[in-house]
């Protein structure tokens, strides 16, 4: 299980150049005029993490195989996407599907690309793209109250909580703010998620500087970072085109020499990932063996049975324990065998809550 995040923004902002450099790919064709992007490219990359190489090499694993982040490259929304203007229904119907939105805004001047709304402006240029999609959600949501009268007069449990839920949101709709920030309990998370409203995912502002620019931010990057605090969301600060440059080149020393040049310690991917994960309130856990050394994402909260489940339902199905070690454990006993010698693996069962680096083998019976 990996998590799915869709690229949006205005057009000529960065989105697909981004995109391409972060994916190692030319998939989305990046130019400087809107909707060169009409069908959502999807790229999958790896999720770097330096703690499965390390327990392979201890296993002697042959294959590793990382857990895997997808980004898709949605088009180019402008003013008027909720009622249709830039093919903007088909465009919000993709943001939809994915599980984080990456707001990618230009926070960078230059005469030779221009700009749909006449001028770099990140804030303003967030706020359309917010009022759109609060625009699209009002509607939505007013639409499926209408459908669900019916059900609720005959007197349907699920029905009278959903409309219910839906009555809760609207009002905060209609004053502006967005879905997420409505208090949801956990009985209503379920029938939250039904919804699939846009403005409910949660939101990574990607401010896209120049190069020079790329380690401290500007002023522009600098107005994003109090915006996406006061919404609740996060920001990150990366270039674009450092990022194309890095994925053309072969090397791992290649990429750290060039990054220590600029004075960045890691990469925009690296940035993302990070701070896609603290979004989403993922976690990763592994299996580890002489044949694969495996990288595998559960949420927060997730439990062991959740867990084995992810790698195959009938591990969940049939789930009797999940023999566990702490990748610490792991690595200070120098294995498996060394972790059983030093009462370090444990039996855990239902009820465990996975921990962020769990080496696990599960026990079951089908």
């Amino acid at each position: 299980m990996g998590f799915k995040c869709g690229i949006v923004g205005l057009p000529n902002v960065g989105k697909s150049t981004l995109f391409n450099a972060l994916t190692a790919t030319a998939a989305a064709e990046a130019a400087n005029y809107p909707f060169c992007t009409i069908e959502p490219n999807v790229g999958k990359v790896a999720v770097p993490d330096e703690r499965l190489e390390k327990i392979a090499n201890i296993a002697n694993s042959v294959k590793i195989i990382g857990t895997q982040l997808e980004f898709v490259d949605i088009a180019g929304l402008v003013r008027g996407a909720s009622k249709g203007e830039g093919l903007g229904n088909q465009f919000l119907g993709h943001i939809r599907e994915v599980d984080a939105i990456i707001h990618v805004l230009r926070c960078f001047e230059d005469e030779d690309i221009t700009h749909v709304e006449g001028g770099v402006d990140p804030i303003r240029d967030a706020e359309i793209i917010s009022t759109e999609l609060m625009l699209a959600d009002l509607e939505s949501l007013e639409r499926r109250e209408e459908n669900l009268a019916r059900k609720v007069k005959s007197g349907d449990k699920e029905s009278i909580a959903l409309r219910d839920l839906i009555r809760k949101i609207l009002p905060v709709l209609q004053d502006g703010y967005p879905a997420q920030s409505v208090k949801i309990s956990e009985e209503e998370k379920p029938l939250f998620r039904q919804l699939q409203l846009l403005t409910g995912k949660p939101v990574l502002y990607v401010c896209n500087v120049r190069e020079d620019e790329a380690a401290i931010g500007n002023a522009f990057s600098e107005k994003v970072k109090n915006f996406a605090q006061k919404e609740g969301g996060r920001h990150v600060i990366i270039s674009a085109a450092i990022e194309s440059e890095i994925a053309s080149l072969s090397s791992e020393e290649e990429k750290k020499a060039f990054l220590d040049s600029l004075g960045l310690p890691e990469t925009g991917l690296a940035q993302v990932i990070r701070e896609g994960y603290r979004l989403l309130d993922l976690l990763t856990f592994f299996t580890v063996g002489p044949k694969e050394a495996h990288a595998w994402t559960i949420f927060q909260g997730g439990k062991a049975p959740q867990a084995a489940g992810v790698i195959h339902s009938d591990f969940e199905r049939g789930f009797i324990c999940a023999e566990t070690i702490s990748y610490e454990a792991y690595i200070e006993c120098g294995g498996e065998q060394g972790a059983k010698s030093a009462g370090k693996m444990r039996q855990e069962g239902r009820g465990y809550l996975v921990q962020d680096g769990d080496i696990f083998h599960f026990r079951f019976n089908v």
